[in-house]
């Protein structure tokens, strides 16, 4: 038997372990359990009513259902009684909120991603010239980290071509809780871009400190966690952002990203040179649309070899190691899918598809976090 007091300290304890999908925190951390009452059931042995009033961050939070289900899931599962939960959702006062947001801000006050001893694996997706398909490696790759369960972000870095909210459906903003912004999720990865805000379809002529301000701001304004990786899709060249991406990230690793022809291999070793100029290394290469597959024939549409000259060049050049990560198929349905607004590695579900694609990326990934810090 149990008894109403018992009930509702031990609720409290097992929604400890109800994560706010945003945040990344339990909700009694985030204090955002406001009351737990408990109510024996008249006539009914060992049954009690539950209310659970919930306070979140903000009204009409877009992943209060999640969060609202989790409480229930956790009411309802307990072993000792039967409880019937009911949840009142409101939303925090402004104060509450405030002080929320001063203290998950002072456990940051910059850029969480350079510290000593950080998790994060970042991998910043380079090329030398537009048009290699480097938006759609990172899109596709940053899908698979997270359905392989890896706590996956990402930051659309090329402020003048962004690509990543249409390659993952977005059409919202972030959350902007008291200046504080949470990444909008879709399809398990946190999104940063500027084509999230109003007015992102203008052209956009920033140039250094306004370019590094930017980057700053998507690493220390934004809440993101403690994600396993960072993926950023920079645009391409050697230009002022791979330039900021050092200074803000100098534990970041470049993948560097090319076509077969020499046209675009040998402009792609010049991004890889940048890692002679800053402390970030070269971890691998990946040749895009290295063939098309009819009939059971590959068909070198591009030519060949690319990624291989530039993983020889970048090799000798770095004196160490630059391997050939990946080479990537070019499949229409890439494309297709991928300006459908879901990433081509997934099945509708969300999930890793099993086939050749599917594989090739999975092996990606994993080829990557196997590589020491």
């Amino acid at each position: 038997m149990s008894d109403e007091h018992t009930i509702e300290a031990r609720i409290y304890e097992r929604l400890s372990k109800v994560i706010d999908p945003e945040l990344g925190r339990s909700v009694t951390d985030l204090g955002m359990i406001a009351a737990i009452d408990a109510t024996p059931v008249a006539g009914e042995t060992n049954t009690y009513d539950v209310r659970v009033r919930v306070e979140l961050t903000v009204e009409g939070c877009p992943l209060s259902q999640t969060i609202t289900n989790q409480i229930n899931g956790a009411v309802a599962s307990y072993p000792d009684a039967t409880l019937i939960p009911s949840i009142e959702v409101g939303s925090m006062s402004q104060d509450k909120l405030t002080q929320l947001v001063a203290g998950l801000k002072a456990e940051r006050k910059q850029n969480p991603f350079n510290k000593p001893g950080i998790k994060t694996r970042i991998f910043a997706i380079v090329s030398g010239k537009g048009g290699v398909g480097k938006s759609s490696v990172t899109a596709n790759l940053a899908a698979t980290f997270a359905a392989l369960g890896y706590d996956t972000a990402a930051i659309d870095a090329d402020i003048y071509g962004f690509s990543l909210p249409r390659l993952f459906g977005v059409q919202s903003q972030p959350t902007n809780l008291n200046g504080m912004l949470m990444p909008v999720t879709a399809w398990g990865v946190k999104l940063i871009s500027i084509g999230m805000f109003a007015g992102a379809d203008r052209a956009i002529l920033w140039r250094g400190p306004r370019l590094q301000r930017s980057l700053e701001q998507f690493l220390s304004d934004v809440w993101w966690g403690e994600p396993d990786v960072l993926l950023l899709d920079l645009a391409p060249g050697t230009g002022d952002m791979a330039i900021s991406v050092a200074q803000a990230l100098p534990n970041a690793e470049l993948v560097v990203v090319t076509t077969p022809q020499p046209s675009a291999s040998d402009i792609a070793v010049r991004s890889g040179l940048v890692a002679l100029q800053v402390p970030m290394k070269v971890r691998g290469v990946v040749e895009n649309m290295s063939y098309y597959e009819h009939k059971g024939e590959k068909l070198r549409i591009f030519g060949e070899g690319g990624g291989a000259r530039v993983s020889e060049q970048l090799t000798h050049s770095l004196g160490y190691e630059v391997p050939l990560l990946a080479q990537l198929p070019l499949e229409p349905e890439l494309r297709e899918t991928g300006e459908a607004g879901r990433p081509a590695v997934l099945t509708k579900e969300g999930a890793l598809r099993s086939d050749g694609i599917g594989e090739t990326f999975k092996n990606l990934a994993e080829s990557l976090m196997r590589l020491p810090q």
